[in-house]
């Protein structure tokens, strides 16, 4: 559990630096190179260590949290194909993502999301409930300093958005019991 909670630390903690007003002064101390390459050293010994920490915690016996709803694995696969598709979103110049405003950490708010309702032992909660917290962190944040995209859209890349995700959703279902080794149904 504590290479969980190291990773979580890690990997938000860095990541914590741009929305704290850190990272300008930072870049000037460092160079903008060295920065970068800090940044993406800490968030990746991060990640690691929060898969890491999480496959080791959750085959040790973990306390509940809560019991999840009945219906929460139901909403659960809604929330992360919908996740999914604002994710792609993301990398796309559409409508959608003039919408969302903030796909990627939206995506990753309904993924997150979608999962605490699914599960509810200590390590899950960690896990998911991290990354909830810094998306919602992330989507005041960046509405507030006024951080929007601002393109002419181009239509077709919402259908590539969509098919995309659409796409990699049921890669996820097939491939969640073989990677995780956890059944999504």
């Amino acid at each position: 559990m504590s290479l969980l909670i190291i990773g979580i630390l890690l990997f938000f903690g860095i990541h914590l630096l741009p929305i704290l007003g850190l990272k300008p002064a930072l870049e000037q101390q460092l160079g903008e190179g060295p920065y970068k390459g800090v940044f993406a050293l800490v968030s990746l010994v991060g990640f690691v260590l929060m898969i890491w920490g999480f496959g080791t915690a959750r085959h040790e016996l973990e306390p509940m949290v809560y019991d999840p709803p009945s219906f929460g694995r139901h909403v659960a696969m809604l929330l992360v194909l919908l996740a999914v598709i604002a994710l792609m979103a993301a990398f796309h110049r559409g409508r959608l993502k003039l919408w969302l405003q903030q796909p990627m950490s939206i995506g990753i708010a309904l993924w997150a999301t979608g999962h605490l309702l699914a599960n509810g032992s200590l390590p899950e909660v960690l896990l998911f409930g991290s990354f909830l917290v810094f998306s919602l962190l992330d989507i005041v944040h960046s509405t507030a300093i006024g951080k929007v995209p601002a393109y002419v859209p181009k239509p077709f890349h919402d259908v590539i958005a969509v098919v995309g995700g659409l796409v990699i959703y049921g890669l996820l279902l097939y491939l969640h019991p073989i990677i995780i080794g956890v059944p999504v149904v």
